[in-house]
């Protein structure tokens, strides 16, 4: 027999082992790749080099620019088809630097989309949800702006969007939600700050100017302008207030006030009015409503009469409800309610806010508003304990929801209706589970409202109707007609007892069910058995 040579051999054993480790490797588990190791494994696959003339042996080195467009290429390339529309046309040009709008690389459609599937995958449990109402024009919305002051560290003045994250001022002059005018306010006072010899306020070596907060009245056009400075010490504030002026004569108020504290609240406890009367004039589903620089009043006004519209009309008032308006704010609900409610009553914790509802009460002339200034839940405990009759219920309450103490009143009070508005769907359900945990109230329809485009927050406005206990089944009347006999037994079939029964009732008779024979006193009928057994 012809030996294998010992190399050819060995060559041989190297390509069995080789075809079973091809063989066993793919049920051998792949270590995971990072997500820059999968996008460097798509990019060596994707740019494949199609030159055949080109010399392998040479190497060039890439750019950042050919980089670049090598994988804005291979993004574009590898979009499907179905998502070639997915990209937004009118994206802000700031929309990387600021942050500020989450939602800028989609259309506004797919975001509407995705706000009705959001709440859908929150409420949804509840009932059915509406589809979502969106804006026609969803830009230059907002009629609040708040603008941060900063300096570099060229000692350059720079205003922007605040970023609490990453705690620093994006510099930004205009915003695709905010309003124009504001815009351009803020950005005159950047430049007035050099000219008047003054700083931005910075934490470290301090300065002057901190905040700005400027609010316009959507249907009246009034502006206020509110400077926040670090230090009380403001020098020429005249003739920088008429100078602001004479750049923007449609300007109709400017406050003054300070804030010295590191927190992350905008205004301070002192205001000083440098022009005007130090609040503007906005109209509001058909009411005039008074604005002070730190009262409550919905940064988009074209969505909140659609959201207040639909809040009125869930609660069906007929004229006759007593309604309370929990989180009133300077009183936009109640007061759009009281011309369709027997009383209206408003809780507010900001006092400012409960002097401008109280203004704007008589303002508009409605005598069946009251307006108190307290905690919303200690409040709601206390016209449950004194029993104090709730008909409707309007509940609006900050982001974070409203407490359990409040709901609990809630339930005591048990008002027929509670309309419930929510600027965050997801401590709306968490009370809407707590108020019909114990079917108290059951969610009779839900309507959300798009008052915040760009971005991921959504207003949601659901009705909630008290479940009414199911009546007790009618007792039949008692009278003194005679009797009813029994009715006769029925007839069975075999009415003739069984063996076993009829050994069972003799056995019990002779001794009893405990076993033993029954005395001859008790019974003269067992003894004769007895005997009759011996026998």
């Amino acid at each position: 027999m012809k030996k294998t040579p010992p190399s050819q051999a060995k060559q041989d054993k190297q390509e069995q082992q080789e075809q079973q480790e091809k063989f066993y490797a793919r049920f051998v588990a792949k270590p995971k790749l990072s997500g820059k190791q999968r996008r460097q494994q798509m990019e060596e696959l994707w740019f494949d080099d199609d030159d055949e003339d080109e010399d392998e042996d040479e190497y060039v080195p890439a750019t950042e620019e050919d980089t670049r467009q090598a994988r804005e290429q291979f993004r574009e390339k590898s979009l499907p088809e179905h998502r070639a529309s997915a990209v937004n046309p009118t994206r802000c040009p700031a929309a990387k630097k600021c942050s500020g709008c989450q939602m800028q690389n989609l259309p506004y459609e797919d975001g509407l989309r995705w706000k009705q599937a959001q709440v859908k995958k929150l409420l949804g449990s509840f009932g059915r949800i509406q589809p979502i109402i969106g804006m026609d024009d969803p830009t230059h919305y907002r009629n609040k702006v708040q603008v941060a002051f900063g300096m570099t560290r060229n000692h350059r003045i720079i205003s922007g969007v605040w970023q609490s994250r990453e705690q620093r001022i994006a510099a930004v002059d205009r915003c695709m939600i905010e309003d124009r005018t504001a815009s351009e306010i803020a950005i005159t006072i950047r430049k007035l700050l050099p000219a008047f010899k003054m700083t931005a306020w910075t934490p470290e070596n301090g300065g002057f100017l901190r905040h700005v907060l400027i609010r316009r009245g959507f249907a009246t056009g009034q502006i206020m302008v509110v400077l926040v400075a670090g230090t009380p010490i403001f020098p020429s504030k005249k003739n920088f207030t008429a100078a602001l002026l004479r750049a923007h004569p449609e300007i109709t108020t400017v406050v003054f006030t300070v804030n010295e504290s590191e927190t992350n609240l905008l205004l301070g406890k002192r205001e000083e009015v440098l022009y005007g009367n130090g609040y503007i004039e906005d109209t509001l589903c058909g009411l005039t409503f008074r604005i002070s620089p730190k009262s409550f009043y919905q940064v988009n006004p074209v969505q909140t009469e659609v959201l207040y519209q639909t809040a009125l009309e869930y609660a069906g008032l007929t004229g006759k409800e007593r309604v309370l308006d929990a989180y009133c704010g300077i009183g936009t609900i109640g007061l759009a309610a009281a011309g369709k409610a027997g009383q209206v009553l408003g809780v507010e914790v900001n006092p400012d806010a409960v002097a401008d509802a109280e203004k704007n009460a008589v303002r508009n002339g409605v005598k069946n508003a009251e307006f108190v200034c307290a905690d919303a839940g200690e409040y709601m405990t206390e016209l449950a304990q004194l029993g104090e009759k709730v008909d409707v219920l309007f509940m609006d309450p900050p982001r974070a929801g409203a407490d359990k103490a409040f709901l609990q009143a809630a339930l005591t009070c048990a008002p027929e209706k509670i309309v419930y508005i929510s600027c965050n769907p997801e401590t709306q359900a968490r009370d809407l589970a707590m108020l019909t945990a114990k079917k108290g109230y059951r969610v009779v329809k839900m309507q959300p409202v798009d008052m915040f485009p760009w971005t991921h927050h959504v207003e949601n406005v659901a009705l909630l109707e008290k479940v009414q206990p199911k009546a007790p089944k009618p007792t039949p009347v008692e009278t003194k007609s005679a009797p009813k006999q029994k009715a006769d037994a029925p007839v069975h079939k075999h009415t003739r007892p069984s063996r076993r029964s009829q050994f069972a009732r003799k056995n019990n008779a002779a001794f009893g069910k405990s076993g033993k024979a029954v005395s001859d006193k008790k019974s003269g009928h067992a003894a004769e058995k007895k005997g009759h057994y011996a026998k």
